[in-house]
């Protein structure tokens, strides 16, 4: 969920944020958001107050005014809306992650996109075709596929829980694919090992999804290669964070990745957001208005 035009405060540049992830509640959620600056921290020389900036992992976003650490926060172009900034920085810089690091892919590559009409996998799937994949998308419901679809899928399923299986297969010819985009949860896992071909990787993400899969390595088929691939791995620092929000904001000024924007709550209204989100009820990237 993320947060647009959020007022921000920084913290001086060697401040660190207390959040959830340092433990104690009650805490305010959110991590990730999109505002102006209106105020420097000691030391602060990289922005300005009234620079528009997009952050990610700063505890506390879901509120009108932040302060966090200056370290967190990108420049957003000028060509870039803030709402479309918002979108991306958590969801975006996974999907980066997921297509150039944990498995990067190669032309040809077929690979399979769960949950296809929500807003990482769109994301996911401009980025897979941008790099020459092949992409097969697994929706819940009928009414999702036009999204998948639009996003650039080369094929959609209509598939609830592990029914995915015999759809795959038949479409790459008995061979699986060569990796799995699996943020399903045990629900889908062990479909997802079955449906990779030789080598292949499945990518699991969907630790928050139910209960985490207890799997044997003597159940790996097809010699395939299970990645758990976390965020902070592809922003471990400054400069990291910088070039790949960089290369992601370059891909939608020049049209190659767009954005879809799901429903706007108010911010008030995050509860009944959070529940579209469990039920499934949502396409693309719900957003919180302040």
């Amino acid at each position: 969920m993320d947060i647009s035009a959020a007022g921000v405060n920084f913290m001086d540049t060697g401040a660190r944020q207390v959040g959830p992830g340092a433990g104690g509640v009650p805490f305010v959620p959110g991590v990730e958001a999109a505002g102006r600056v209106s105020g420097l921290g000691a030391g602060v020389t990289c922005f300005a107050i009234g620079d528009r900036v997009a952050w990610v992992y700063a505890y506390g976003t879901y509120a009108e005014q932040i302060a966090l650490p200056a370290a967190s926060a990108v420049p957003i172009p000028g060509s870039v809306a803030d709402e479309v900034a918002a979108s991306v920085m958590m969801q975006g810089l996974t999907a980066h992650h997921f297509v150039t690091e944990a498995a990067p892919v190669q032309p040809g590559d077929v690979t399979l996109v769960h949950a296809a009409a929500g807003g990482l996998a769109q994301i996911l799937t401009q980025l897979i075709k941008l790099r020459g994949g092949i992409v097969i998308g697994l929706v819940s419901r009928e009414d999702k596929a036009g999204a998948a679809r639009a996003a650039g899928a080369d094929h959609v399923l209509v598939s609830a829980g592990d029914q995915f299986i015999t759809g795959v297969l038949d479409l790459t010819g008995g061979e699986g694919v060569h990796a799995v985009y699996d943020g399903g949860g045990e629900s889908t896992f062990r479909a997802s090992m079955r449906v990779t071909r030789r080598h292949g990787t499945v990518l699991y993400y969907g630790a928050f999804i139910g209960k985490v899969p207890v799997v044997s390595m003597r159940e790996l088929p097809n010699s395939i290669k299970i990645c758990y691939p976390v965020f902070r791995d592809h922003i471990p620092v400054r400069e990291a964070l910088l070039a790949h929000s960089a290369e992601i904001f370059t891909l939608i000024e020049t049209g190659q990745l767009k954005v879809s924007i799901g429903k706007r709550y108010p911010l008030a209204d995050a509860a009944q957001a959070h529940l579209d989100i469990e039920f499934r009820a949502t396409t693309g990237k719900p957003l919180l208005l302040p």
